[in-house]
């Protein structure tokens, strides 16, 4: 496969990609996330800010089945070392955590997102061999109530000046701003409470995907 093909395909799969929230009922959360995947999700990472390293492990492998029987990537916020742990798939880091050099040194090929808020952290880690940009706030979210804002022009700029991989866009996304994400250049939409607190997961998923696979038929 050539690289030209494998980050469509990486595209294809970060299209509908559900990030897990903190609840406490794993059964509840796993559920959800079946029903994601159901929906149209191409990939589900476990972000938990507060559990252990062994309940992350636990969950990690339980998601990591999952996540296989769906044929869908899995990834893991953060940790590195549970993403080894639990053979996913690659992790997703912010400009806090592990330089991106330092974890491409240690997973080697498995994939690496990076989170930007700003096109000058978009462009570095573009530049540094990020294999996708997680890239917002785009809009306020109850899911990180402390997190930096891009606002909608500066995601523009940054989808528009990157172009050696995938942009993923994150914050605040639900059915009725995802339309317009989408116009603004991104590849894929990462979704927190818009599907994990929805009342129909799947459904939630579904119609998520289809503006997904609407705007790139045009």
């Amino acid at each position: 496969m050539s690289e030209w093909d494998k980050m469509q395909d990486l595209k294809d799969r970060l299209a509908l990609y559900l990030v897990t929230d903190e609840r406490d009922d794993w059964d509840s959360l796993l559920s959800i996330c079946q029903h994601a995947l159901r929906g149209g999700a191409g990939a589900v990472q476990l972000r938990r800010k507060h559990d252990s390293g062994r309940s992350l492990v636990e969950l990690g492998r339980a998601l990591r089945k999952l996540t296989a029987a769906y044929h869908a990537l899995y990834f893991v916020n953060d940790r590195v070392d549970v993403a080894l742990a639990t053979d996913a798939d690659g992790v997703h880091i912010g400009q806090e955590d592990m330089s991106l050099l330092d974890a491409r040194r240690i997973l080697g090929q498995k994939i690496i997102g990076v989170s930007a808020t700003t096109l000058d952290e978009a462009l570095r880690a573009a530049n540094d061999g990020a294999d996708y940009l997680g890239v917002g706030a785009v809009f306020s979210t109850p899911s990180k109530e402390d997190a930096k804002i891009t606002g909608l022009p500066e995601f523009r700029a940054i989808a528009g000046a990157v172009r050696s991989c995938p942009v993923v866009a994150i914050g605040g996304i639900d059915q009725s701003n995802a339309g317009a994400v989408l116009e603004a250049g991104a590849d894929g939409l990462a979704v927190v409470s818009a599907v994990m607190s929805a009342a129909n997961p799947e459904e939630a998923a579904r119609l998520l995907r289809l503006h997904v696979e609407t705007l790139r038929r045009r």
